[in-house]
């Protein structure tokens, strides 16, 4: 049994994989496999890398003070951002070089950093669903809503975060080696090995993952029936209200776009995880906890992606309303946020949309 280095195990009844099979950190898959992880997650780290830094460049250049739809989307791309530049260069390495090369601190500040992005991408999508709830189903509290309530928002969304992601570094909780060896997380074997690993398995599930997710799906279920019922009530208002109307619902769409990516990514990774805690050991193949780990690993990338296609269909169609205005200047789209605002103007100006 190997032993860990400048660690002590503090279970000695249960002994997790990385314990059982000599070096924890040596590969656990064949040496192509690890060559095409490798570039597989290279590649779409520097996609990651580069669309999220474009949208905060993009975002934050603007002369004009950023709204709270705004600040979100920037806050969104910066976990993406930091996920794909603290995380991945350490993947990346280790699986050209089939093992982790960086020790058990260089494990510790990887689960963190990576736990840390998650979670904050998460807590954020579920901020922007409570705020497109309360837009569309309570326009009353939706336009109370002001740009100081964002910050408090932000605030505790990094807090939420910060505090999770740092429990398992100072007791509570553990970071560990993936079962391929090439990766750390979060220890989901110490499940098997207490009590407190069980409450702090537990504790992760439901604030990390069911409560942000069921908050999600709760909001979006609730703006879909409320749709439903006043879609007649809608018709009769006048055109300024129904183009309003219609404009916060396109950018209900796109968030519920862009968090319905993000926990199709993470939810395979949460099923395995879940079942390597509390089944049978080896109950997961090692080449099988592979596919979900990069799948998860590629949820940064998606939503530059999802603002480009956005931004595109909107600047056609704002081209084709201009050219059959006759030769009116065409401007290039501004980058498009999350959370949803609409400036009040005549009908026969052009809206501005925020996503």
């Amino acid at each position: 049994m190997a032993v860990m280095e400048n660690t002590t195990w503090p279970y000695p009844s249960y002994v997790p994989h990385y314990l059982l099979r000599g070096d924890p950190f040596a590969s656990r898959l064949s040496k192509e496999a690890d060559i095409i992880a490798a570039f597989y997650i290279c590649i779409i780290g520097i996609l990651s890398a580069t669309g999220n830094g474009y949208v905060i460049y993009t975002t934050i250049r603007r002369k004009t003070k950023l709204k709270p739809p705004e600040l979100m989307t920037v806050n969104l791309a910066i976990f993406d951002f930091g996920i794909s530049v603290a995380g991945k260069p350490f993947f990346v390495v280790s699986s050209f070089s089939h093992r982790w090369l960086f020790g058990w601190e260089g494990c510790q500040f990887y689960g963190w950093a990576g736990f840390f992005f998650g979670c904050g991408s998460l807590i954020t999508m579920t901020v922007v669903s409570l705020d497109r709830y309360l837009k569309i189903c309570h326009l009353r509290y939706g336009t109370w809503l002001k740009r100081q309530h964002t910050f408090i928002c932000l605030a505790f969304v990094w807090a939420y975060a910060a505090f999770w992601a740092t429990m398992p570094l100072v007791g509570w909780g553990h970071y560990a080696p993936e079962p391929f060896g090439t990766s750390c997380t979060l220890d989901w074997w110490l499940a098997q090995a207490s009590v407190s690993g069980q409450s702090f398995v537990m504790a992760i599930l439901f604030f990390c993952l069911i409560l942000p997710a069921g908050i999600i799906v709760f909001s979006y279920v609730m703006i879909i029936f409320k749709v439903k019922s006043s879609s007649r009530e809608i018709s009769h208002y006048d055109a300024r209200i129904r183009n309003n109307h219609h404009l916060e619902m396109k950018l209900t769409k796109v968030a519920m776009l862009i968090c319905a990516g993000f926990l199709i990514a993470w939810i395979p990774y949460a099923v395995v995880s879940v079942v390597s805690a509390f089944g049978e050991p080896d109950s997961v193949p090692i080449p099988v906890s592979v596919i979900p780990t990069l799948l998860a690993k590629s949820s940064a990338m998606y939503n530059p992606i999802i603002y480009q296609l956005v931004d595109l269909k909107n600047s056609c169609s704002s081209c084709c309303i201009k050219v059959m205005k006759k030769r009116r200047h065409f401007r290039k789209s501004r980058l498009y946020t999350i959370s949803g605002s609409v400036k009040d103007t005549a009908p026969a100006k052009e809206a501005h949309i925020e996503i």
